[in-house]
């Protein structure tokens, strides 16, 4: 299996709701099939029907309620974003919560010394929005990793980059 991803599949109750939040925050998504299409970068994102989703990957649905993700709470996914700066990150958050979503932890500065937030779209799916000059963003928007094992510890550091 070659290392890469190439579509993101979010489930969600609501499609419409769904897409409007989405497109609140400037992404752009084409309609097929009772699915939603972004481009993101180099992969996409795709927003489809929760329990359709669930079938579709043999799985069940699972208990739900009408306006949110399944009773049993996170779904075991985060998607993350990362941005040039941190007035990026707060923008980010103003702009998501204009539009519906939830911040569920406040932008800081984390352990490992970049600053990050995350919040929920309206269907309960976790992302995280950061910023960390030692990943290295390509004028797309493509993400290139630092050399983890260049730092003790390996994690990313402030400063460090390609």
């Amino acid at each position: 299996m070659d290392q890469r991803i190439t579509l993101v599949t979010l489930g969600v109750r609501d499609l419409a709701r769904a897409r409007r939040f989405y497109e609140a925050l400037g992404w752009r998504g084409q309609e097929v099939e009772h699915t939603v299409f972004f481009q993101a970068g180099g992969l996409a994102l795709v927003l489809w029907d929760r329990d359709l989703l669930a079938a579709d990957c043999g799985l069940p649905s699972g208990p739900s309620t009408p306006d949110g993700p399944s009773a049993g709470g996170f779904g075991g996914i985060a998607l993350a974003h990362n941005v040039r700066s941190r007035a990026e990150v707060d923008e980010l958050l103003v702009a998501v919560e204009a539009a519906g979503g939830t911040v569920t932890k406040p932008a800081a500065v984390n352990a490992i010394g970049f600053y990050s937030s995350a919040f929920t779209d309206p269907d309960g799916h976790a992302w995280e929005v950061a910023h960390n000059p030692g990943f290295h963003l390509a004028a797309d928007g493509s993400l290139t990793l630092p050399d983890f094992g260049a730092h003790p510890g390996g994690g990313p550091q402030e400063g460090s980059g390609p």
